[in-house]
């Protein structure tokens, strides 16, 4: 899969464009970095990808996903994963319930959602702790837990705003090369908000400055 920003800006109710015409090509493993101060539109840009726009904000040029113009297309006809600044998981539900509430319907039949939900917490470094609390998670395990659920969707791309912020600085290192990592090994491109530089340095690709 490949992601693309064609000419792609976003405009006010005003009409005013909230920054320039972004040309991206976003490989599939690859993450490109945004950044830039606040206020410049940088989760707008996420949310003009995945579909998300407040009401009254409009597209300029397309999103391309794998050839398909998806500009048009609802948030969950695009097939675009999102990672939230916070791990939120549902307290209601196990940790193995939240990861089994992301899975793509492709996956049917008990006995095959009850595997790809254990094959990601092993991936995870969650192994056995399945059927505990969320709230009894670190913030690192959630994050983890996050993004599996995230992948477990079968997402064709992952935009990620700002995900590794509320984490300690010791745990932030950890979880950010696990979730680059993971995406490059699932192949999906991903499109990644942050205002810290080092996250952009970890992962690895190019850097787009709003401004």
């Amino acid at each position: 899969m490949t992601l693309v920003l064609d000419r792609l800006s976003v405009l006010t109710p005003a009409g005013d464009a909230l920054f320039g015409a972004l040309d991206l090509r976003i490989a599939p493993g690859q993450v490109i970095s945004v950044t830039g101060p606040s206020g410049v539109g940088k989760s707008t840009l996420l949310d003009a990808v995945g579909g998300h726009l407040a009401r009254g904000f409009h597209v300029s040029g397309r999103v391309m996903l794998d050839g398909r113009d998806v500009t048009d297309l609802p948030a969950e006809a695009r097939g675009i994963g999102v990672m939230f600044q916070h791990a939120v998981m549902f307290p209601h539900l196990s940790v193995a319930d939240n990861l089994a509430f992301g899975l793509s319907p492709d996956i049917r039949g008990r006995a095959a959602r009850h595997d790809a939900v254990a094959r990601a917490l092993d991936q995870a470094g969650l192994a056995g702790m399945g059927g505990r609390d969320p709230a009894t998670l670190s913030g690192g395990q959630r994050a983890r837990a996050a993004l599996m659920r995230t992948l477990l969707a079968r997402p064709r791309a992952v935009l990620m705003d700002e995900p590794f912020s509320s984490l300690d600085p010791d745990r932030r290192h950890e979880i950010r090369q696990f979730v680059f990592s993971t995406v490059r090994r699932s192949a999906i491109p991903a499109l990644l908000v942050t205002h810290d530089r080092q996250d952009a340095d970890a992962a690895g690709g190019p850097v787009v400055v709003l401004a």
